[in-house]
This record gives structure tokens, sequence and C-alpha cells, in this order.
């Protein structure tokens, strides 16, 4: 599986795929160096229903599979007998869509004769970042946020190691509050992007939002958007009914304000309590831009260092399930069996998704 030259050891190339929800990616990576990658969506489909439809995604990734594989290679300049390794997402995400790429995946690495590693939805959003920034620093601060997941980690070696939750959310995550408040506001699907563009040009103190759980007598380290959700509902339910536009974009930067400051203040103060010097943002909601500026300021005020990864690399892409499948080959773990499964609701305890991988973590 790996060359040795001289006293080094020469990382295979490791394709990555990604179908957990409505994005079909793939990645090439090798020796933490991203070599290419491409996605296709079908976002668009989504749209006119308010949200993502399994079955239309699922067909969706059976189409798009193959072209953006190819397409990958060709951005890296390769070809399939180049590929050395193939790690796929086999969960958290949609049943039917985890099975289209998971099947493509085994196709590949059992024609290519190469190993297959089954790979952490979240784990991948987490090594995104170190295609841009490098190996993370040991322990740093994680926060995920996406439209189905809020949570905050402390991550050691992520191929070998346990991840730490320190706290989720209850009930909405962040990106599922922004779409649900957007369909509110009557503003398109995806949410998160439409608040953003609306916010611009509103005062992020015109509405008093809630700042759910930051009380004394909180979990420090848990997250709840419901309740800020309802609290948009009722805003804009107010201005209907006595027949008045909505001042959309107030509306949309106190909301936007309000989750922004959620989480840094959440994450900012984890990093305090852990001793983490570093904090990683990571996830679709990672590219909204107050989350980033707020979060920017904060950990200057508190000389934390911030690490969030580029636009492009924020959201479900294949570039960083082949960077979780490049570091679990660096490490050493084990490939998966060709008869491993999905596991649509699977916790992020390791980076890996299949028990044999796990043979050689050390003691958390």
């Amino acid at each position: 599986m790996r060359r040795k030259v001289g006293s080094l050891v020469k990382a295979p190339v490791v394709l990555g795929i990604e179908s957990s929800c409505d994005e079909t990616g793939a990645g090439l990576v090798r020796g933490g160096r991203l070599l290419g990658h491409a996605l296709a969506s079908s976002m668009d489909e989504h749209a006119r229903f308010g949200g993502v439809v399994p079955e239309i995604a699922a067909r969706a990734h059976v189409q798009a599979l193959t072209p953006v594989v190819r397409q990958a290679l060709a951005e890296a300049g390769l070809g399939m007998r180049d590929i050395g390794a193939v790690a796929v997402t086999t969960g958290p995400g949609l049943s039917g869509a985890l099975q289209v790429g998971l099947a493509g995946a085994k196709a590949l690495a059992y024609a290519l004769g190469v190993p297959l590693y089954g790979v952490h939805h979240l784990a991948g959003h987490v090594a995104a970042d170190t295609l841009v920034h490098g190996p993370l620093p040991e322990p740093c601060m994680v926060l995920i946020v996406s439209g189905g997941h809020t949570s905050l980690l402390l991550v050691r070696d992520l191929a070998r190691d346990p991840v730490l939750h320190l706290g989720d959310t209850l009930d909405d995550a962040a990106g599922e509050c922004f779409d649900k408040a957007a369909r509110l506001f009557g503003l398109p699907y995806p949410g998160g992007p439409a608040i953003d563009r609306a916010a611009r040009g509103g005062d992020p103190r015109a509405v008093p939002f809630p700042r759910p759980l930051t009380g004394p007598c909180d979990d420090p380290n848990a997250f709840s958007f419901s309740g800020l959700k309802t609290a948009a509902a009722r805003w804009a339910e107010r201005y209907r009914a006595r027949g008045e536009e909505l001042p959309l974009g107030d509306g949309a930067a106190s909301l936007q304000e309000a989750v922004a400051d959620v989480l840094t203040r959440k994450a900012v103060a984890a990093c305090r309590e852990h001793g983490a010097g570093t904090l990683v943002v990571v996830g679709g909601v990672a590219a909204n831009s107050r989350v980033r500026a707020l979060a920017e300021k904060r950990c200057g005020a508190a000389g934390i260092t911030l690490r969030v990864p580029p636009l492009g690399l924020c959201t479900d892409n294949g570039a960083m399930i082949a960077a979780v499948g490049d570091l679990l080959v660096r490490s050493g773990a084990e490939p998966a069996p060709l008869d491993v499964s999905v596991d649509p609701s699977a916790p992020l305890e390791y980076a890996a998704l299949h028990p044999v991988a796990r043979t050689g973590t050390r003691a958390a």
C-alpha cells in the first residue's frame, strides 16, 4: 500500500468520494496536499421543495458520480491507475445517498485492487482545514456548524485518537435555523446564503432576538436554535398581521448576529476552558460572513489562533473525504472490509467508520 523511498514513506494518491446529502464530490489528496477535486450539486432540483428530497438526491448521485471522479482526475492530471486508495463517506447522511457513494467506491477499490476506507462525514469537515493550513495542532477546538450539525469538539490526532464531544445542538442546528427562518422571511433555499445576502443592508441590532443557552445556569457547550427560529417566525408574523412589509435586511442581520454571537461566544469560552490555543471553524455555516468576522474578532481578542477553510472547502466536498483517507493511510490504519456498510446516524467518535481501522488507536 505504501512504498519506502530511502527513509521516507511515499503516500499513495487517495480518492475521496462524498455523497451524504445533495452534493456529489470527488477529491484527490496525497501526503496532505490537494491534487484536484470536482463537485456536482442537485440543490436546484430541491429548491422548489424548500429542502432536500432524499430520493431526488440519490438519483442525482447515480448520474453525477462517474463524471465528478473523471473531472477530479483530469484536474489533477492523473488516471485511474494512479489511485492508491479510496475513501468514502459512510455516515452520517441520507441512507440512499450514502449507498450510492459507497457502491461506487467499492467498485473502484475492487477494480483497482486498492484499499478502501469508510470515513465519518464530520471528520471530513475537520480534515478539510488541513489541506490549506497544514496539520492540526494537538489539541485544538473544532466548531462544526452546518445544516444538520452544530458541535464543539476537542480534537487531538484525528486519524488515531477518539474525538471528544464537548457539546452538540439539542434541537435545530445553526444551518437548519437559517433555512427555516429564510423560508419564513420569503427567501429562497438554501437559507444560509440567502440570509447572508439579505443581511448586508440591515442593522444587526434592530431586532432583539434571543441568545439561546447563554445564561449562567445553561450548559456552556450545548446549542439550541429552535427557539431562535420561533422568535424569527413571531417577528415576521407581527408585521404580516398588520399588513406591513417586512424590514427584511434588519431581520436577516439581527438573526445572523444572534447565531454568530452564540456560536463564537461558546467556542472561545471552550478554548479557554480546555487550554486549546487554536479554534477551527468548519462546515457550511463557516462560510457565513458574520460568523467568520466575529470569530476572527473574538479569537484575536483572546489570543486564540483561528483557522477557517476557504469557502469552497466549507460545504460538502470530496476533497475533505480524501483528506481523512490520506490521514488514515499515513497513520497506518487498517482498511475497511469490502462488506462495510453505511451508518446514516453515526456519531462522531473516530474518523474511520469501521472498527478494524481503530486497532492502532492511542488511548484517550
